[in-house]
Formats: C-alpha cells, structure tokens, sequence
C-alpha cells in the first residue's frame, strides 16, 4: 500500500504568497501535470519576449506576468482561509494525518492582503497614469 504526502497548508500558503507567480504553489498541491501551473510558469517567458520584442511600456507588456502574480495572492488567500477539515478532505484524503494549522497562516494571510493590495493599487495607479498622462508622474 502506498502512502500518500500530506500536503502542509501552511506551506502552500507561504509558496503561493512568494512564488505564486510562478505556480509553485499549484505544483506543490496537484504535481506536475497541472495545466494551470503551467500557465502561471508560461506567464514569464511571454511577458519577458513581449518586453524585448515591442516598444509598449513595462507595465502593458508584464501584464500576463502581473495578472499570474496577483492571481497568486489570491490563491494565497484562498487556501489560507480553507479550513483545514476541508484541506484534508481535498488535499490530504489518504494521509492519515490531520492539518492543525495556527498562528503562521493567520500571519501569512495578513502579510498577502497587505502586499497584494498593495501591489494591486500600485499597477492600478501606474495604469491610470499611463494611459491618460503618458508617463507624466513617474
């Protein structure tokens, strides 16, 4: 019989805070066969070809980069507040060990709603200047 690895959600939530991005955190819960890790990783290389190949401002061309970072403090959020019967039932149904998560993921999701929002107003706020000043405030 094998055993199957418990997934820490403490863990998932540090991963998707940090490396979300990248869908580090998609590869750690689901394994490699992911598709939407693969979209999160692919984000990368396309907004890094968009900047080398157009003359657009950084901000147009990161865009699926930045849309893959914030969706990944979303994810943060989301499996921080999952409770962890329902963790264990999706996650860790073979396991044979129960997530008792603390303080750490209540700490984390506090540190992902503060740099989430605040990168969220950032890219809002330098779209806005962009698009209607040109660039004039920065």
């Amino acid at each position: 019989m094998m055993t199957v690895q418990h997934k820490n959600k403490t863990i998932a939530t540090l991963l998707a805070l940090i490396l979300g991005g990248l869908g580090i955190h998609r590869f750690y819960l689901c394994g490699p066969k992911d598709p939407w890790a693969w979209v999160h990783l692919c984000t990368l290389p396309v907004s890094a070809a968009l900047l080398l190949n157009i003359g657009q401002p950084w901000i147009f061309a990161a865009n699926p980069f930045t849309v893959s970072v914030l969706a990944g403090f979303i994810a943060a959020l989301v499996i921080g507040l999952t409770p962890d019967d329902k963790w264990d039932t999706h996650y860790n149904p073979g396991s044979g060990q129960q997530s008792q998560s603390g303080w750490p993921v209540v700490l984390l999701l506090i540190l992902t709603l503060g740099i989430g929002a605040t990168a969220l107003f950032a890219a809002i706020a330098r779209t806005v200047d962009l698009l209607y000043t040109g660039g004039a405030y920065g």
